[in-house]
């Protein structure tokens, strides 16, 4: 099965505009989310959506596709399709491009879940809470599992709700039955990926203000794959920096 990689870029962001030129260490953050797609064992090509030409000109020299897109598309998702429409191929990956530290084994582990789940139409990645600040930031979005590891639910508030306070410790200790904090990478089969961005955002998508409720209200699976995975994710000038900082030290303690 062909399998895409979409990295949807667009220059106008709401908090920090033009946000995939910025500079962060020796190159621009939609480059070291190239790098990291790049390194992918599963995907077969990797595209950059953007609706912005010096985006398009930098993926171009980094020897990836780029497609220019509707700077008016709603979601990332929608860039995604719009992208993918006329490629042939069965699986599609949207990966995040505000995220320059991203693992490619994620990358690999969301494909191999549609590959071993072939009843699902989704995948995405889950970790463990931290915290029990975690479990209660709506920053942070929370998604509980059925027995198979297919999602029940996401949402920003700490589920499942109890009458009693929630106990972090207790709770991983069986860690089937726990809420997990989400990643957010998908995987798509393609002819979902179309119905999807083809349906309006239902109300649970609008209330919860996240896009995969409407998969999970359309009646879709969507297969979970549980590790200890990272997301560190560019939304502000300040995480840019702290990236930055980030990538010198290691560059100190690992010269080579």
């Amino acid at each position: 099965m062909k399998t895409v990689g979409v990295i949807p870029a667009r220059f106008g962001s709401t908090r920090f505009p033009g946000k995939p030129l910025h500079k962060i260490y020796n190159q621009t953050l939609i480059e070291w989310v190239i790098d990291s797609a790049k390194k992918s064992k599963l995907l077969d090509e990797v595209i950059v959506a953007t609706d912005h030409k010096d985006i398009f000109e930098k993926a171009k020299s980094k020897n990836v596709m780029a497609v220019m897109t509707d700077s008016a598309l709603p979601t990332g998702s929608d860039r995604v399709w719009q992208a993918v429409q006329n490629i042939n191929c069965e699986l599609v990956v949207n990966i995040q491009g505000d995220e320059p530290l991203l693992d490619p084994q994620q990358i690999d582990r969301v494909v191999e879940l549609l590959n071993e789940s072939p009843q699902c139409e989704m995948s995405t990645l889950v970790s463990s809470l931290k915290s029990k600040d975690d479990f209660n930031s709506i920053n942070i979005v929370k998604v509980i599992l059925n027995k198979n590891n297919e999602a029940i639910y996401f949402s920003r508030f700490g589920i499942p709700l109890s009458r009693g306070n929630f106990d972090l410790e207790s709770a991983n200790s069986n860690e089937s039955d726990v809420p997990f904090r989400h990643i957010g990478m998908y995987g798509y089969r393609k002819f979902f990926l179309e119905k999807f961005c083809n349906t309006p955002p239902c109300w649970l998508e609008q209330m919860e203000s996240l896009e995969q409720l409407r998969a999970l209200w359309l009646g879709a699976k969507i297969k979970v794959g549980i590790g200890n995975y990272e997301s560190i994710g560019v939304d502000t000038l300040e995480d840019a920096i702290k990236v930055e900082r980030w990538l010198v030290e290691r560059k100190k303690s690992n010269p080579s």
